[in-house]
């Protein structure tokens, strides 16, 4: 594929702080010419993937099923529930449009995170660290693998950036831990996330109705506290995607995820029927995916979605997913009244901060915690 006339974006050239330099990589040019646009981006080993993991794009599904697209401003309060159930319970992914988020906000929030991302080198290396304790940092997912030979897994970097930080609709001091570069970032995120959190109390209430129950339950559930995360994601163009992966093959560990994605770019595709399917991206729309807490509260109804997200060789990809999970204390199970001799218990009640141990235990797998408390 040959990228005529395109400007790449911006590319980081740092390498970083004593305590990261060995196990973090910037997905970049070791050029470290700033001004150069056209900057070619390096494919090192440590981001190919063994055979067995690359993404084979070539058999990636591209034509017949489509993800639901489902309109939020619809009048059809009944259709709509429905229309909800049906696309949790078949793909555990949709897409949302007129949801009431201002697009004018959503566009200043996708240039909020560019901009972080496009901070000068030492700025954001001080951003860095690999302590999965640390509430704010930037980081790069990775994968643990054998190769053939070696009994030693070796460490294999996903092609992005990420920055984490927590987020909460409605109380803002988590801003005062961000930092104050880039200028805008704080006042942006904590508006949005005021708008996001008022949308996922509605889909939480739609998801409710959708599985019989009333329409706060799915929340209630989720407990006073939830644990609330942010995670932006830059993924550079790459010279051979067929090679790596921008994020690694996953579920959600949280109950509910809406991503803001860069409009018109694809990269994100899910798991249907045994068989990758790529998400195509719809301008103004918003991605919703279920994550594992709704799977275990719903008794396997409504579905976590295994998805990843691919490269490409010319356009960068940014986005950002806000993650609603429960509070560390909640005690999680399937809710008793979708549980009867048609539909027994597939899960055991287990308390989120046993969930998360679990999940620590995995760093660097193809994660499967859900699975460890099954009946």
């Amino acid at each position: 594929m040959t990228c005529n006339n395109m400007s790449l974006p911006r590319v980081l050239t740092t390498r970083l702080s004593a305590t990261s330099r060995n196990v973090f990589k910037w997905a970049n040019s070791e050029d470290s010419d700033m001004s150069t646009m056209e900057a070619s981006l390096s494919l090192t080993p440590d981001f190919i993937l063994p055979v067995e993991r690359r993404p084979n794009l070539a058999e990636v599904s591209k034509l017949g099923d489509n993800v639901p697209i489902i309109d939020m401003g619809t009048g059809d309060a009944d259709g709509l529930v429905e229309e909800i159930a049906r696309a949790c319970e078949m793909y555990g992914l949709f897409l949302i449009k007129n949801h009431g988020v201002p697009q004018e906000l959503c566009e200043s929030m996708l240039a909020g995170v560019t901009d972080l991302f496009h901070l000068p080198p030492k700025v954001k290396a001080l951003l860095v660290s690999d302590d999965p304790t640390k509430d704010v940092r930037i980081c790069n997912h990775y994968r643990k693998a054998e190769e053939k030979g070696d009994s030693k897994a070796k460490r294999f970097s996903m092609w992005s950036e990420v920055f984490k930080h927590p987020w909460h609709p409605s109380d803002q001091s988590f801003a005062d831990l961000l930092p104050s570069d880039p200028p805008n970032y704080r006042k942006i995120v904590t508006t949005y996330a005021k708008e996001i959190g008022i949308l996922m109390s509605r889909l939480f209430n739609l998801m409710s109705q959708g599985l019989g129950l009333e329409g706060d339950v799915l929340q209630n559930r989720l407990g006073k506290n939830p644990l609330c995360r942010v995670q932006a994601n830059y993924y550079p163009p790459c010279s051979n995607p067929d090679l790596t992966l921008g994020l690694g093959v996953h579920t959600d560990r949280d109950a509910l995820t809406v991503v803001l994605p860069t409009p018109n770019v694809e990269g994100l595709q899910i798991m249907k029927d045994d068989r990758w399917m790529i998400v195509d991206p719809v301008p103004n729309a918003l991605v919703v995916n279920i994550g594992d807490q709704l799977q275990v509260l719903s008794n396997g109804k409504y579905k976590s979605v295994l998805h990843r997200v691919v490269t490409n060789e010319c356009q960068s990809r940014v986005s950002l997913a806000m993650f609603y999970g429960p509070d560390k204390d909640a005690l999680i199970g399937p809710i008793e009244n979708l549980i009867d001799d048609q539909h027994p218990q597939v899960y055991r009640n287990y308390y989120f901060s046993e969930f998360l141990e679990v999940y620590r235990k995995q760093e660097g797998k193809n994660r499967k915690i859900k699975e460890f408390f099954e009946i």
